[in-house]
């Protein structure tokens, strides 16, 4: 099978050509950040200014990719990150992208504002992770608990960094609502907030601000803990003072992510945060880290300053905008023979050799 994706030769391809598809406010609402967008353009420059030092002489011919990501197998050390509302882009959404995930070997994680429930996923035989927002209605918050666990998934992710959207303002000037065919299908039927188009607004924050508990704290996390089996995820996290704390409440894991640059506008980007949460828990607990992860060479960069894995946003939507199933097989398929040579080309034999490398900051990063 081919199609239109497979005349991309690397992530960007992916993109011009989704853009190209897509209208106009649904790609400001993949593409866009909070503010300025000074934290969107941050993760990349942090990861262009990383630099990583390759080892000579290794004697490897091949490099092994294969991982394991919070007890899952993995093909690569990428998981698909948490992204709401996907039939925006294809009317296939989740289902597509993770079928895709199966067939590359690695996990997909299931939002909460999905737009295809946990069970229908389920069916595509992917890893599956779920993804929890903090809810006003507790109630659903242990439903939805219940569900992840009973339709297989291995790890819960539980989101931190949302107690309000932030304010992206390309959504605020195209008065961004949801089409009636896309629906938060794990929220409650019927019409929502989301839907209802207003001039100078987000109905999408609207109704975030309506559903989502902004009073989440250390006890809330604790409960969670004590009312799942699964290993717990802790996305969201920049400071280590707050990655040691989730770990002493027994997350299994920490993402450091500022969200893609979609909450606070000026926080840190993540390749910069990452090295000090890495120090302070990553003995005892794997680290995670998304934000601007367009290429191999930069899933190699994060590995490098310690990361377990990435997990990969915007492209999936690209891919799957473009080619849905096979859009999105494409943009694995890529990440994973650009990692392979870069590792190759680094004298790694497998990803743990990977975080042997030594990296340099460019000292021109503003």
């Amino acid at each position: 099978m081919t199609g239109h994706s497979d005349r991309a030769v690397d992530l960007a391809d992916l993109e011009r050509l989704a853009a190209a598809l897509l209208p106009a406010e649904v790609r400001d609402f993949i593409a866009g950040g909070s503010g300025t967008e000074r934290t969107l353009a941050a993760n990349r420059t942090a990861l262009d200014a990383t630099y990583v030092v390759p080892r000579m002489l290794a004697g490897v011919e091949a490099a092994a990719t294969r991982t394991s990501l919070v007890d899952t197998v993995a093909a690569l050390p990428l998981a698909v990150a948490p992204m709401a509302y996907q039939r925006l882009v294809h009317p296939d959404g989740e289902l597509a992208a993770a079928r895709a995930a199966a067939a590359a070997g690695v996990p997909f994680t299931v939002s909460t504002l999905s737009s295809r429930t946990v069970e229908d996923i389920a069916g595509t035989d992917a890893a599956l992770w779920f993804q929890l927002y903090w809810l006003r209605d507790r109630g659903v918050v242990t439903e939805l608990v219940a569900r992840a666990e009973a339709a297989g998934c291995s790890a819960l992710v539980v989101t931190v960094d949302v107690p309000v959207m932030g304010r992206r303002l390309r959504d605020v000037r195209n008065g961004f609502a949801l089409p009636s065919s896309v629906q938060a299908a794990h929220l409650a039927p019927g019409p929502s907030g989301a839907h209802d188009r207003r001039a100078g607004g987000s109905a999408v924050a609207d109704h975030t601000g309506t559903a989502f508990d902004p009073t989440l704290g250390w006890h809330d996390l604790e409960w969670l803990r004590a009312r799942t089996r699964l290993p717990l995820v802790v996305k969201g996290v920049l400071d280590p003072r707050d990655a040691v704390r989730c770990v002493d409440l027994g997350a299994a894991a920490v993402v450091v992510s500022n969200h893609g640059g979609r909450q606070l506008d000026g926080a840190l980007p993540t390749a910069l945060a990452l090295p000090r949460v890495v120090e302070a828990v990553g003995a005892t607990a794997e680290v995670l880290v998304d934000g601007g992860i367009r290429s191999g060479v930069d899933v190699l960069r994060v590995l490098a300053l310690g990361a377990s894995g990435a997990l990969i946003g915007r492209p999936i939507l690209w891919g799957l905008a473009v080619d849905g199933e096979h859009g999105v097989a494409r943009v694995l398929r890529l990440l994973g023979v650009e990692l392979e040579q870069a590792l190759l080309l680094a004298g790694c034999v497998d990803v743990a050799a990977a975080r042997d490398l030594t990296t340099h900051l460019d000292s021109c990063l503003p």
